[in-house]
Order: structure tokens, then sequence, then C-alpha cells
């Protein structure tokens, strides 16, 4: 047997040698035994012959050897000799020795024993008898040889029969020895350790081996379960890492579920989208590694996206109004790290929509070589709908509050214009009446001079109320506050007889709609007072953002205003500085270096894009009125 014969051919090797073992040894000794088939009767017909011979021997010593009976008893006798059972022990060859023995043995029957006893029968003659018996002797010890040679024939095929016997047991026994050592090296042993990888493998533990030389069955087997558990390692680890992952994702987005939850709340309560959504997105990016984000909010009357928060910039942005807040501010180490175009980094761009409307867009950055998961962008476009949701409010809650605030306003205007308006206008008639009355005495000149002051505050209270009006039935109906300027511009430019120079440089969204009205509305305020009383020919309107702060300055080239600086009681200058307080902002009114008046509003735009009440002074005319 070979080692590397196949198992199944080995098995049959061993079973082809025990089947051919029996049969060479059922064959050889079937051989032997037909081979001594009728030794033992030659044996006794050759002892019976010479029993015979002596027979013979003493009966042709009496008369009976004269008779015909002697004579047919020799003839028995020497058919007994050629006996068929006799013969066939006798190998058919002439130079075997038992053939040679036999044919000596007959010959001397033939020849000379026979013979001699039909010669002999019935005399008495003493030397013809002693001749007659040495003859039978010689013929006896022939048949005596004939005898022990067939003896020691059949003892020598006896123990042939038993060599055989014995050789083909030791052979058995060695093939069968064999074939359970085989057995048990090469079936019982790796069927065991085949079936102990089994048992350890049910217990999930992949690390035994078979580790099988050959090419039989057996060891082919244990390769494919090497190679079977090997791919059941790495498939059991690759799940579990997998299994892991998930198990990794699902707590982050049930954290980011979490997170979202907390933080819709805190957008539609505030209202603002830095403090409500700058925290919840960089909570959001730790959670899920990702960053930076970045909000843009579309503005139909630009042409570019505007940028509505970050949540990690080195540089204060253009528009961050609460410079007490550094939460999107970080080092630029940090900063360099995140991905970018030019560090290994991916964009997803989000539409931020309603039904019918795009609001903006969110753009989510990530590392290239992580990826982004699926339950990850479910997250983001989850925030996505909320920011749409919380953007959409605040505008609508913005757009209502301007509704109101213009709905206040027309209320005012038709109030003091129905009221005050028409008590000032019956005043200053009846002053003209007293005017029209010739009063002489000496009291003359101080009624003079008294219905001269009365008529001058009354016409200055008149056109301040005008002011008023027009200063509350304006509108920002305009597309956005730079157009309005412009217009404003072109109109007061008219008045001058010049151009009103403007120069705008403010971000797009900068203010919010109510600080853009106020701002309005103090420029206004701050060109009818230039137009009227500087002299000017020359007016600038600047318009600048000069972070954090908005700086608005009315310039012009006149007379500029009396030593004092200030104008004293001028009621517009109080409307502005009410507007400034308003805004969170002042007011300044000086004289320029280079001649005439710089009328100056600084203030911080707030974070909230809510509009707020009316200054001080609509609310004190109102209630006046009503009183």
């Amino acid at each position: 047997m070979t080692g590397n014969s196949p198992l199944v051919k080995r098995i049959a090797i061993v079973v082809g040698a025990v089947v051919l073992t029996a049969v060479v040894s059922m064959a050889t000794t079937l051989g032997v035994s037909r081979s001594i088939e009728g030794n033992a009767t030659a044996i006794n017909i050759a002892g019976s012959l010479r029993m015979g011979a002596y027979e013979l021997l003493a009966r042709s010593s009496t008369r009976e050897s004269e008779s015909a009976g002697f004579i047919a008893q020799l003839d028995a006798y020497e058919a007994r000799m050629a006996h068929p059972e006799f013969t066939r022990s006798i190998p058919d060859t002439d130079d075997h020795p038992l053939s040679r023995q036999y044919q000596t043995m007959r010959s001397l029957w033939l020849e000379s024993l026979r013979p001699a006893l039909t010669a002999k029968a019935g005399s008495s003659n003493q030397v013809a008898m002693e001749n007659l018996l040495g003859l039978t002797r010689q013929y006896v010890a022939e048949a005596d040889q004939l005898v022990s040679m067939l003896e020691d024939r059949t003892e020598a095929r006896i123990d042939l029969l038993h060599l055989i016997q014995i050789v083909s047991l030791v052979l058995s026994i060695v093939i069968i020895s064999g074939l359970f050592l085989d057995l048990k090296n090469r079936v019982l042993r790796p069927l065991r350790k085949l079936v102990n990888i089994a048992d350890a493998v049910r217990q999930q533990d992949f690390s035994r081996k078979a580790r099988f030389s050959g090419s039989d069955e057996l060891s082919q087997l244990g390769i494919a379960f090497d190679q079977m558990t090997s791919e059941l390692a790495l498939s059991y680890h690759e799940l579990k890492e997998e299994a892991r992952g998930k198990t990794r994702e699902l707590e982050r987005s049930h954290a980011a579920l979490e997170l979202l939850h907390s933080a819709s709340r805190s957008l539609f309560a505030n209202h603002d989208l830095c403090s409500g959504a700058i925290p919840m997105l960089q909570d959001l990016e730790q959670l899920l590694g990702i960053g930076p984000i970045r909000l843009f909010l579309h503005d139909k009357h630009s042409s570019e996206p505007v940028e509505a928060i970050t949540t990690s910039t080195k540089d204060r942005p253009f528009y961050c109004k609460d410079h007490h807040c550094n939460a999107c501010l970080v080092t630029p180490e940090v900063f360099d790290e995140l991905p970018s175009e030019d560090n290994d980094g991916r964009r997803l761009l989000l539409p931020i929509r309603t039904p019918g409307q795009l609001l903006g867009t969110l753009e989510v950055w990530y590392p290239a070589s992580t990826g982004l998961p699926e339950t990850s962008r479910r997250l983001l476009e989850t925030l996505s709908d909320q920011l749409a949701t919380a953007i959409f409010l605040e505008r609508q809650i913005t757009e209502e509050q301007q509704l109101t605030l213009a709905e206040e306003r027309a209320v005012i205007a038709r109030e003091l214009h129905d009221s005050l308006a028409q008590s000032l206008s019956y005043l200053k008639m009846q002053v003209s009446r007293l005017r029209r009355l010739n009063i002489a005495g000496e009291h003359e000149e101080v009624h003079h001079n008294i219905l001269e002051e009365l008529s001058n505050g009354l016409n200055s209270a008149y056109r301040q109320l005008r002011e008023l009006l027009t200063t509350f039935r304006l509108k920002l109906d305009t597309p956005d506050l730079a157009t309005a300027l412009a217009q404003t511009a072109h109109e007061f430019s008219e008045r001058l007889g010049s151009e009103v120079k403007l120069e705008y440089r403010l971000p797009p969204q900068t203010l919010s709609p109510n600080e853009e009205i106020h701002t309005l509305q103090i420029v206004r305020e701050g060109l009818a007072n230039a137009v009227k009383h500087s002299d000017a020919s020359e007016i600038v309107v600047q318009v600048l953002f000069e972070s954090p702060r908005v700086q608005v300055r009315i310039l012009d080239n006149g007379k500029g205003l009396p030593s004092s600086d200030q104008p004293a009681h001028h009621y517009g200058l109080i409307i502005m500085q009410d507007r400034a307080r308003t805004l969170g902002g002042k007011v300044s009114v000086r004289n320029r270096d280079s001649g005439g008046v710089e009328v100056a509003l600084s203030f911080v735009p707030k974070s909230r894009h809510l509009i707020t009440s009316e200054p001080a002074i609509s609310q004190s005319l109102q209630q006046s009125v009503k009183e």
C-alpha cells in the first residue's frame, strides 16, 4: 500500500489481498488434497500385496498350488497390483522415484516372483523353496519401499498443506492487522479529528486545523475542512465586525435622532438658525464623523446662494451678528484636518425645500476614506427637512410681523392725519385770523411777537407731522434695501437738483426686514435734513459693513451745524435716535473737518430675524392721539 493512495483504493487493495490469499490458500489446499487423494487406499493395497506375497508363498508349497484356484489367486493378486486406486497414486512420469519403484516392484513380480511361484508350485525342493523365499522377501522389501515412499509422499503433502494453511493464516492476519492499523491511522484518527473540528466549529471556535497531507479522500476532506474553517473564521469575523458596525451605527442613529428631536424644538422655539442649529450640527458631526457642515440660503434677489451658518471656520463669518458667540470658530490645526476639496474630502449637497419652493442647500463634507453610510445620509435628509420647516416658519413669521407692523403704522398714520393734523390745521387758520385783527395799544408788539412765535411753532409742528406721516406710510416694498436706497437717492436727487451718490456694500441678508426698514427711514430723515437745511451741492450716502457693525453715513458739503455742533430741539434727530436705539445702535451728528455735516448710524445686526416694535416715539404719539 502506498501512502498517497486514495482511501477507497487502499481498502480495495487490502480486500483484494485478503481475497487473493484466501483463493490461493483454498486453491493450493484443494490441489494438495487432490494430490494425496487415494494414497491411503494405495498404502493399504501395497500392504495387502506384502501379505498376499507371503500367502502365495505359503500356498505354493501345498498341492493346491497346482490347481486352477492357485492360478486364479495369482491373477487376482496381479489384478490387485493393477488396481486403479493403487495405480492412481503412482505418478505417470517414468523418472519419478515412486513410479520407478512401482515399475521395479511390478517387474520383479512379473519377471521373477510369479514365474517362480508357478514353476515351483507343489515342489518340495528345499533349494527351490529357499530361492522362492528369497524372491518373495526381495519382493516384499520392494513393496515395503513402495509403501514407505507412499507414506513419505503423503506426509510431505500433508505438511505442505499445513504450511500453506499457516502461511495463509499469517498473511491474512498481517493483511487484516495492516488494514486495521491503516484504518486507525488514516481513517479513525482523521475522522475523530474532523469530528472535533466540527464540534469546535459548532462552538464558534475556528482555530483548529486538520493539516492533513496526502491525496486520499480524508486528506482532501481535511483540506476542505481547513479551508472551510478559515473562510468561516473570516466570514464570522466580517459578520461580527459588520454587526458591531451596524450596532454602532444604530447607536449613532439613535443618538442623532434624539439630537434632532431636541434640536427641532430648539429651532422652532428660538426661530434662530445660528443659536439653534450650530450646536446641534456640531454634535451631529461628532456622532457621524463628518464635517464641516454649511448652510446656504437661496435669495431670489441674489444670483449666488448666501452662506447662513457654518460649523467650522478660522475667521468670524461676515454674517455673524453675535460677537460673543464663538461656536463656529476653531483653531487652524483643527480646521486643516477637516475634509475639504484640498484634503481628501467628499461633499454631499442636500436641498432644503418645501413643496414648490427651494429655500437653500445643506453642504456636508465627509472623509473619502470612510464614506457616508446610508443611515447617516437618511439622518441628514431628515435634518434638511427640519431646517426647511424652521426656515419656512421663520420667514412666514417675519412676513406676518411685517404685515402687522405695516397695518399698525397705517392705523397710526390715519389717526395722526384725522386728529392731530386737522387740529394743527385749525390752529394755523385761527392764527391767520388773529393776524388780520388790528390790535392797537401798548401790547401790540408783544401780541405780534407771540403770534409770530405761535405761527412758526405751528408751521414747524405741521411740517414735522407731515414728515412723520410720510415715514409711517413708508413700506419696504422694493426687492431689497439696496434698491430702496437707490430709489430714495434718486428721489432726493430731484429735490436737491444734483445727484445724491450711494455707496452700498452690505453682504446679502445681513439685515433683517426690521433693520432694513429702520435703516431706510434714518437715511431718508438724514437726506431730508440735508436737502432742507444744509444748502449742500453734493450728498453722499454710505452703507458699509465693518464686521461686526453696520456703518451708515450721510455726508454733505453744506454750511454745517451751528457752533453747538448739535441741532437744538430737532424733532427729526429725536426720531432717528429712537430708531437707532431700537436697532441697538446710536446716531451721531457732527460737522465734518472738510465742511458740511456727517450723520452716522452704527449698530450690530441682531441674531434674530424678527420684526420688533416701532420706536418709542411712535408709541407715545399713538397714545397721545388716543387720549
